[in-house]
């Protein structure tokens, strides 16, 4: 959505002013994975969410150039948004650390010093907390959109996009067991939620960013007909991508806790 605080308050008041609806294209939040875990967490199958994670690992060496030592907090909503929306909450406060040494020239248009950055954000309840990694230069991996939601009665991983998701479910034990099993069920099958989309445009469910896009293009267009705010909304984008833009400042002052300014 943007890069400083600034510009999302401007987005949000321009929305608001000219009451226009405004929708940041978050793939992330549409992907087959997600949209099961959505499902089972509204079911009520996790019970409670005890801790959230994401990572979002891509090398940008040779992208065209304003992306060039860009710091990696400013473009990771496809990892802090699957957590928010998930818990749906927004991230009230969070401390972060800078990783790794990062070439001259790439410090240069950003003041960046960091090619990974790690934080830890406390969300609004005050009693769930989230970790995000996210990695932009000089580090040896294949890129990766991931994220992992820690339930009491279930949880979810997603660590790479060559392997099955798996869940963690409980196993009966006998009373006097020591401790808890749990089965890993891995997702061998892509989950299949092109029944949301109009037959028109579900063939496209098989696309790009595991999915998403045919979905994000039938909220903002729904939500024009039907004039109403889309689910991502310019306030839901602004509170997911200023995580990230006080998640930097945060590394920049040695992991010193930012608050998250509030947008609505």
């Amino acid at each position: 959505m943007g890069t400083t605080l600034e510009e999302l308050h401007a987005i949000v008041d321009a929305s608001r002013t000219m009451q226009k609806n405004y929708m940041m294209m978050e793939t992330a939040v549409y992907t087959y994975y997600f949209l099961m875990v959505k499902q089972l967490v509204e079911q009520g199958e996790f019970g409670k969410i005890q801790f959230l994670r994401g990572a979002h690992y891509q090398d940008m060496e040779n992208w065209p150039a304003y992306w060039s030592g860009l710091p990696p907090m400013h473009y990771s909503t496809h990892a802090v948004a699957p957590l928010l929306a998930i818990s749906k909450m927004r991230a009230a406060k969070v401390h972060c650390f800078g990783s790794g040494y990062m070439r001259e020239e790439l410090k240069q248009t950003y003041g960046n010093p960091f090619p990974i950055e790690s934080a830890i954000f406390q969300l609004e309840d005050g009693m769930l907390s989230a970790e995000v990694t996210r990695t932009l230069f000089h580090t040896a991996r294949g890129s990766l959109e991931s994220f992992n939601v820690y339930g009491e009665d279930i949880s979810f991983e997603w660590h790479d996009h060559d392997e099955a998701p798996v869940l963690y479910r409980k196993e009966e034990q006998p009373p006097d067991a020591w401790g808890l099993k749990y089965v890993p069920q891995r997702i061998t099958e892509k989950p299949d939620f092109r029944g949301l989309l109009p037959k028109e445009i579900a063939h496209h469910a098989d696309g790009g960013h595991h999915g998403s896009h045919p979905h994000l293009v039938h909220e903002f267009i729904r939500s024009i007909v039907e004039k109403r705010n889309p689910w991502i909304d310019a306030v839901t984008s602004a509170n997911w991508t200023a995580a990230g833009i006080c998640a930097h400042e945060s590394a920049l002052k040695g992991g010193a806790e930012i608050v998250i300014p509030l947008f609505s």
